[in-house]
């Protein structure tokens, strides 16, 4: 089981919210282009704090 972060970037605002709360620095805001940069752990703080609902934290078998 693997778990993993998705960015739905038709809900994002851009607003750098994300980026600001990750703890390991993984995701960049670039103009308005959200990138997943470095390993990224799931542990969901951007996903709770985005105030778009932009990001999910998934489970996949």
């Amino acid at each position: 089981m693997s778990t993993m972060l998705r960015i739905n970037r038709d809900k994002c605002g851009y607003c750098g919210t994300c980026v600001a709360v990750c703890p390991e620095d993984a995701l960049e805001l670039i103009d308005v282009y959200l990138s997943l940069e470095r390993e990224c752990i799931a542990c969901g703080i951007c996903a709770r704090a985005c105030p778009l609902g932009a990001l999910e934290v998934i489970h996949e078998e």
